[in-house]
């Protein structure tokens, strides 16, 4: 037998448990974003894989559903990595969250809709591979 086999199926069976994709979010929205006072409100997004922040949208003024044209991809994604998604309502002196997704990543492209806890859903896709 082939001495340089065992090292090949080594290397296979060590590369199909740690997979390394591109992770794409995209077409983040929102709707019926709560109002507090009269006030709409001024939504922005954070998006983060694993422990790595991949960055935050643009905010949205007065705008209870708010759609952003930011996309979000990072190179070193692994299938099971954890994607979170915090929506935040921009203020004066602290910025207030307004709910937080997260989802176990797959391989593939999915559209998600997560209910905030203070009310309103956040829509959003994502692609794995």
């Amino acid at each position: 037998m082939d001495s340089s086999v065992p090292f090949v199926l080594m290397l296979l069976m060590c590369s199909s448990i740690i997979v390394e994709a591109q992770l794409k979010v995209y077409d983040l929205r929102a709707s019926n974003l709560p109002t507090v006072i009269l006030l709409t409100t001024d939504a922005y997004v954070t998006v983060s894989s694993g422990s790595t922040s991949l960055g935050k949208t643009s905010v949205r003024y007065n705008d209870p559903n708010p759609w952003w044209e930011e996309e979000f991809s990072y190179f070193y994604a692994e299938e099971n990595d954890m994607l979170t998604l915090e929506v935040w309502d921009l203020d004066l002196l602290f910025d207030d969250q307004l709910g937080v997704c997260q989802r176990q990543l797959k391989v593939g492209t999915y559209q998600h809709d997560c209910f905030l806890t203070k009310g309103g859903t956040l829509h959003y896709t994502y692609t794995l591979g």
